[in-house]
């Protein structure tokens, strides 16, 4: 019972010290990820384009604005999202028939014209 009160204590330290360590990493990687797009950004945008400059909060916000729309919110999961991984398993189970009759009906669908095994035959 003492030996489980002391390692709950030494989690406890460890905690308090790698909580504050990681809150300034963050605050760190943040600020380093602002100010390297608005290095960026005022760098080449302005030369090209003829854009304005923009400022630390401006670079800021739209790191932010791309993380949202092209990285998601860190929602997903790790590999192939499960939609992915479902339409895998159901392509595994389809016989080689199948399979040619799916890919047909997505050219017809999308007006990829005849497959290359049709295209062969005439």
């Amino acid at each position: 019972m003492r030996e489980e009160l002391k390692m709950r204590l030494d989690r406890r330290k460890k905690l308090i010290l790698i909580a504050p360590l990681a809150i300034l990493a963050m605050l760190v990687f943040v600020a380093v990820g602002g100010e390297v797009v608005r290095l960026l950004w005022n760098w080449l945008l302005p030369a090209l384009f003829g854009w304005r400059e923009i400022t630390f909060w401006q670079a800021l916000g739209l790191l932010a604005l791309c993380r949202i729309l092209f990285g998601g919110l860190g929602l997903h999961s790790s590999g192939r999202s499960s939609v992915g991984r479902r339409m895998a398993e159901r392509w595994e189970h389809l016989t080689p028939e199948e399979r040619e009759r799916f890919r047909q009906r997505l050219r017809e669908r999308f007006g990829f014209g005849p497959s290359p095994s049709e295209s062969k035959g005439q």
